[in-house]
């Protein structure tokens, strides 16, 4: 897959997926590490990348627009864990909603817990 990791994520953790065979660049490597959240979500979409983030702001945008693309993985509660268990989290989860994300989608990820909606959110 092909992933964006925003800004509020450690670039390690693009450079983990990387590693583990995926596409994926952060945004401070595109330039974009002040970029607000329309730029990040318009660049995403332009080039069929997923934004991974732990930034609720982007599912709002994604729901106020209709949208269908690009997917979002929100990370819940980043702060309290590593970047490798960040990664570590993304990959455990990424085989069940690869579908998903590949159709249009949010996934929320905690530690205990993975929830999927559809897009477009009406």
């Amino acid at each position: 897959m092909r992933f964006l990791v925003d800004q509020n994520l450690a670039p390690s953790v693009a450079e983990g997926l990387v590693a583990a065979g995926h596409d994926a660049v952060h945004t401070e490597a595109l330039g974009l590490a002040r970029a607000g959240d329309e730029v990040v979500l318009q660049r995403a979409g332009a080039n069929d990348r997923v934004v991974v983030s732990a930034d609720t702001d982007f599912g709002d945008l994604l729901v106020l627009h209709g949208s269908r693309k690009p997917s979002i993985v929100l990370i819940r509660r980043p702060r309290d864990r590593r970047a490798e268990q960040v990664l570590a989290l993304l990959l455990a989860n990424l085989p069940a909603v690869e579908d998903d994300l590949l159709r249009g989608a949010i996934v929320v990820l905690n530690s205990d817990r993975v929830r999927v909606r559809r897009l477009p959110i009406t």
